[in-house]
């Protein structure tokens, strides 16, 4: 028995010894990999934008901005807005301005019913950290900001338009301390209360709809820069419908304004 005792002893010696000998020491096990951190996304606003109401039954007062991001001006709406004699704020890039200067030409010479406003350089999102914004990069730093803002301003004043009071960045959206660095330019910044034909991807009478329905003291943004889209068809009607309507349209230099998240203050 003592002998059987004995060599069951020394086999689990033997064993334990094996495994010792296959395992790797602490010094041998190769450290995990650093994991970068995941870059916090920054927290994103989309002011809002209300003008003094005229609080005139019947007579409402509304305010129609419109966005020239890229591409071709929209003869159905500026056609529209001259032959109706309706005042708008037209908010432009660099690089609208330089494709299409017959409707600067048409902006300059009817001063009494547009204002023309800085929407940037290169249709940037104002954003000072890095960030995708409807799958647009943000400008990623304040220096970017700061040159999206000023490089929209400075082609506005090459091209004969006075220089600009008010900034509304690509997509509308900003994180709050691009607020504050665009403010401390000197710059208001225009949000919006009613969005009117969706960045003019819907159709001729949802836009219609939308637009007509704005009340009074309402800040209206569509684009003038999509002559292909339907959307421009439903501005140019409701442009017509509001006006039946006894609407009065004004622009943003005309009255006094509200926005929140610290724009205009």
């Amino acid at each position: 028995m003592k002998r059987i005792l004995l060599a069951s002893a020394l086999l689990l010696t033997v064993t334990v010894n094996a495994f010792a000998t296959d395992a790797p020491s602490a010094s041998a096990v190769p450290p995990m990999a650093a994991v970068a951190p995941t870059p916090k996304t920054p927290k994103l606003v989309e002011p809002h934008l209300h003008i003094a109401r005229s609080n005139v039954a019947g007579h409402a007062r509304i305010a129609l901005t419109f966005d020239a991001c890229m591409g071709q001006a929209d003869e159905r709406i500026l056609s529209t807005l001259v032959r109706e004699r309706i005042p708008a704020t037209i908010f432009v890039t660099a690089r609208w301005l330089k494709r299409n200067p017959a409707a600067v030409a048409v902006f300059l010479q009817h001063p009494d019913l547009f204002e023309l406003e800085n929407h940037g350089e290169n249709h940037i999102p104002a954003v000072d950290t890095p960030a995708l914004i409807y799958g647009i990069a943000s400008a990623g730093s304040p220096q970017a900001v700061r040159q999206e803002v000023e490089g929209g301003a400075a082609a506005m004043v090459a091209a004969g338009i006075p220089a600009p009071h008010w900034f509304r960045g690509s997509t509308a959206k900003y994180d709050l301390s691009a607020i504050g660095e665009i403010r401390a330019m000197g710059y208001r910044i225009a949000g919006y209360s009613v969005n009117g034909d969706g960045g003019s991807l819907l159709g001729a009478v949802i836009t219609e709809k939308r637009i007509a329905s704005a009340k009074d003291g309402d800040v209206v943004i569509s684009h003038i820069n999509q002559p292909t889209h339907a959307a421009g068809e439903g501005v140019a009607k409701a442009l017509v419908d509001l006006k039946a309507k006894g609407v009065e349209f004004v622009r943003l230099e005309d009255v006094e304004d509200t926005g929140d998240e610290k724009t205009t203050e």
